[in-house]
């Protein structure tokens, strides 16, 4: 199933409270139980943005969780490939 990189702009991310990302989460976990085959890895939250890997069948699947949980979606990716350190020993 393809992998994806979601880019969400909120302006002040990076300053939103333990309580208050707390609520954004079980408000993206109550979605995804609603859409089949949608699987929330991790998120990165920066300053003004959170950048989040999601796991589902296409972008539409990943464009309704955001329109259902209220979450912007700028740019959607899907994730060809992945690379780390380890990468340069092979």
């Amino acid at each position: 199933m393809p992998k994806f990189l979601i880019e969400r702009e909120i302006p002040g991310a990076g300053k939103l409270s333990a309580a208050e990302l707390h609520g954004v989460a079980q408000k993206s976990c109550s979605v995804i139980r609603t859409l089949p085959g949608v699987q929330w890895v991790e998120s990165y939250v920066t300053d003004d943005k959170v950048y989040c890997v999601y796991i589902a069948p296409n972008e539409q699947a990943v464009r309704d969780h955001a329109q259902q949980g209220g979450f912007p979606a700028n740019r959607i990716s899907v994730i060809r490939r992945m690379i780390d350190p380890t990468t340069a020993e092979g």
